[in-house]
């Protein structure tokens, strides 16, 4: 079903052209290295969410760099009031409208740009970091309230809906994923006006402000009347909205709010000052500001590569620690100046300069906080959290600060660009252009999306979408946002998948109710892969005709493509190669099934058994599914019978579509086969074949709860996922433990050996068989014939015993 009718949509995404499949070196599609890897099985990564912090890292080291006038012009043109025309001239017309307010010559009935000098001065004083915090915050909340009454020709007016305002925080900010909770602590926020004063008003909550346009019915005014009141209305509330700003400026923007939710966030703002008590290189403000090129600044970006340097995430070789020592990190405890910045500038400044969070001594357990991390890993952080606490978020920004330096920072599912540093003391105009941008921004602009309305039914937060189909005309869709069982991501790029139970009239109407209702699956899919619905399409073609696939595979109910490339503002900023891994969002409904992982003994070898013969078909078919795991695989009830399912075709790939099948990791890491976890699987130069995934379906859902090993491969990273899981076959006790039956156990040790005997059989062979230029090749490339694999399994003794009927 293709929804139509509506601008900017479309059921399929346009995939770039890309050269044959048969030129690329590239067997199969190189694992990503973010945290999307573990975000599913999250549950096992312990309190506060802490041994996800590699992952983030891993996300941060590959930034991209843009320069800052290309960020400011981009913003701008995204709060213009034509953002789909081109206006080149906005950045100098905005940097020229901002500089009354930069040299103290406006002001307003509550405020005057002069005291932003003030500010800016006490904030170039020696001082703990958190004295940066109040001059900080006054210093941009004034210019807020200068720059609304500006207007600039092209550019929207202020967006009173939000009211943008900086905000102190330094508090513990909690959330839950899962099962697992983590505790951030941001220095300062930008937030709605109404969520920043929320935390501060009596418990009465008296202090809501007055609804517009409250009359009496009676009231029987003319339609001139009636615009004349609005209008007075208006004015009214905006002079209300002004004051209660104001009020709260001088009281409250520095206090520390209590319980502060992620997803009023807006964006967070990180500080690190040099060692505290100096002031060497923060120069006062200048007696006036002119419109000047950017100033660059030292380091020009901030330096990402100097985490693998001092104290690498875990790659190829290394090994991320389980349980890290009170008060220690796996990662930096600052940002060295010493380092190389990746925009080719390096800083000269002494070692002993390291940036650190001097006055951030919380009395809490330290592994709960992220006080030693670096400042580029506690921002990505905090964008993971404001992605969690978000709807299909479209993109994200933050701010670090260090000193009088400050960098940009954008975060979408496609990757995360930084821009050129801007000294905002001596460079003040580019600081309040941006200002002036964001503060245009309603909160489509803020990386919300508009298209999932947030609503309340039964005291419950939930989400609408509403969209036309050119089938079933208005399709309306309630995501229960709030219900226990949905799965939520954790992370900064990758296609950071939700399933969310849904009702829909529309869809009920066409299909009837279903026993177990209906659940929608949104995620950010690589746009030059083979969609899931075009998978899916093949899929039910092969199920007429292939006993082992019908009513094994899941039931497509409807499916909408939005078209709002996350590679435009990487073309948009000049960033090399932007539409490499290039993502659009997907949301696919279908009826609920359920997890094999609820099952046990003869049934779960019973559901587990019809998916791998689903599967088998498939894959002879010419469709790879490449992501088996126990998430995919799932059951559902028919005529008294479980009914296994292979689910989930994301990832998949089509035997004759040619061209590039993305750059996201080909399965789950913890069942990804051992030859896909080595550095040559890694790397892509192994192809991914048909016993790789047989591999998997052996691995994890037959583990008993007291050797669940999964739980810790699930925090490894590939290569030392694959060495433990080789360790793992090295030391199998032939002896059932006592929460296992015998015959699971048996059937679980049968596979796991024709996995060892397999392994070991294709090690001999490379070194019987080395190829003629000495070059490192692929044991059996070609493949063994799919049944001939499979028939090493399914005649062992386990697996006959367990399929004989029980007595």
């Amino acid at each position: 079903m293709s929804p139509a009718g509506e601008t900017g949509t479309s059921s399929t995404p346009p995939r770039a052209n890309a050269p044959a499949y048969g030129g690329s070196i590239i067997e199969s599609t190189p694992n990503s290295r973010g945290a999307s890897v573990i975000s599913e099985n999250i549950g096992v990564l312990g309190a506060g969410v802490r041994k996800v912090r590699p992952w983030i890292q891993r996300d941060i080291e590959q930034v991209k760099e843009c320069k800052v006038d290309a960020m400011l012009q981009a913003l701008l043109q995204r709060a213009s009031s034509a953002p789909e025309t081109g206006q080149p001239e906005l950045l100098q017309k905005c940097l020229k409208a901002v500089l009354p307010v930069c040299n103290g010559q406006t002001s307003t009935a509550l405020v005057k740009s002069s005291d932003i000098e003030i500010a800016l001065n006490e904030y170039v004083r020696p001082g703990a970091e958190n004295k940066f915090y109040g001059p900080f915050i006054r210093a941009t909340n004034i210019a807020l309230a200068c720059l609304e009454e500006i207007e600039v020709d092209g550019m929207r007016a202020a967006v009173p809906a939000v009211d943008m305002i900086c905000q102190q925080n330094d508090m513990p900010m909690y959330q839950t994923h899962q099962t697992a909770k983590s505790t951030r602590k941001p220095d300062v926020v930008i937030l709605p006006l109404s969520s920043a004063c929320t935390p501060f008003q009596d418990e009465k909550g008296s202090k809501k402000g007055t609804k517009k346009g409250k009359r009496k019915d009676n009231e029987k005014d003319n339609a001139m009347n009636n615009e004349r009141d609005d209008a007075m209305d208006d004015e009214m509330d905006n002079e209300k909205r002004k004051t209660k700003r104001k009020a709260h400026m001088d009281t409250n923007a520095t206090a520390k709010p209590k319980n502060l939710p992620w997803k009023d966030v807006l964006a967070s703002i990180e500080f690190k000052r040099k060692t505290p008590g100096r002031t060497k290189g923060i120069s006062s403000p200048p007696a006036s500001y002119t419109v000047a090129d950017h100033i660059l600044t030292k380091p020009e970006y901030l330096p990402v590569d100097h985490l693998k340097a001092e104290d690498p995430a875990p790659g190829p070789s290394q090994i991320p620690a389980t349980k890290p020592a009170s008060g220690t990190a796996f990662l930096s405890s600052g940002l060295t100046t010493t380092q190389p910045s990746q925009g080719g500038s390096s800083s000269k400044r002494k070692a002993t300069d390291t940036l650190e969070s001097a006055a951030k001594k919380s009395k809490m357990d330290p592994d709960d906080t992220d006080d030693d991390l670096d400042v580029t890993v506690q921002t990505g952080l905090y964008a993971a959290e404001m992605f969690a606490s978000n709807l299909a978020v479209n993109y994200l920004l933050n701010l670090i600060i260090i000193d009088d330096v400050m960098w940009i920072w954008y975060y979408d599912r496609q990757g995360i660009i930084q821009c050129s540093g801007i000294n905002f003391i001596q460079d003040l105009p580019r600081f309040m252009v941006l200002l002036y941008a964001l503060q245009r921004f309603d909160l489509h602009d803020w990386g919300r999306n508009k298209d999932f309305l947030p609503v309340q039914v039964e005291g419950k937060q939930c989400h609408e979408f509403k969209i036309k189909d050119a089938e079933l005309g208005e399709v309306d869709l309630l995501l229960h946002t709030s219900h226990d069982e949905r799965v939520t991501h954790y992370g900064l790029q990758g296609r950071a998948t939700n399933v969310i139970p849904v009702t829909s009239e529309a869809l009920a109407k066409k299909y009837g109710n279903f026993q177990d209702g209906m659940v929608a699956k949104i995620f950010w899919g690589e746009a030059s892969r083979t969609s899931e619905p075009e998978i899916l399409d093949k899929v039910e073609e092969i199920a007429k005709a292939h006993e082992t696939v019908k009513d094994h595979i899941p039931k497509l109910l409807w499916h909408h493509t939005f078209t709002n490339p996350t590679s435009a503002i990487r073309e948009a900023l000049g960033v090399p190669e932007p539409t490499k891994g290039n993502r659009v969002l997907y949301i696919l409904v279908f009826p609920k099934l359920h997890s094999i992982t609820e099952l046990d003994g003869r049934v779960l070898f019973d559901v587990w058994r019809q998916c791998i013969l689903c599967h088998l078909t498939l894959w002879k078919e010419g469709v790879y599914h490449r992501d088996v795991s126990p998430g995919n695989l799932m059951w559902y009830w028919k005529d008294g019978k479980r009914i296994g399912v292979l689910n989930d075709y994301d990832l998949s790939s089509l035997a004759n579509v040619q061209g590039p099948q993305g750059n996201e990791r080909t399965g789950t890491v913890p069942f990804m086969a051992r030859e896909l976890l080595t550095e040559e699987g890694q790397r892509g130069k192994v192809k991914h074949l048909y016993r790789h995934d047989l591999e998997s379906f052996m691995q994890g859902v037959l583990l008993p709860r007291r050797l669940r090993s999964f739980d810790e491969w699930a925090t490894l990273g590939a290569i030392a996922c694959g060495e433990k899981k080789l360790v793992f076959l090295n030391n199998l006790s032939p002896f059932a433990p006592s929460d296992i039956d015998k015959l699971t156990w048996g059937v679980l040790v049968s596979c796991l050996l024709v996995l060892k005997r397999d392994g070991d059989d294709r090690y001999y062979l490379r070194f019987q068989e080395p190829s003629d230029s000495g070059a490192d090749q692929q044991p059996d490339a070609e493949e063994l014939d799919p049944d001939v694999f499979l028939s090493k399994f399914t005649c062992s003794k386990g697996w006959l015993a367990l399929s004989k009927p029980s007595q």
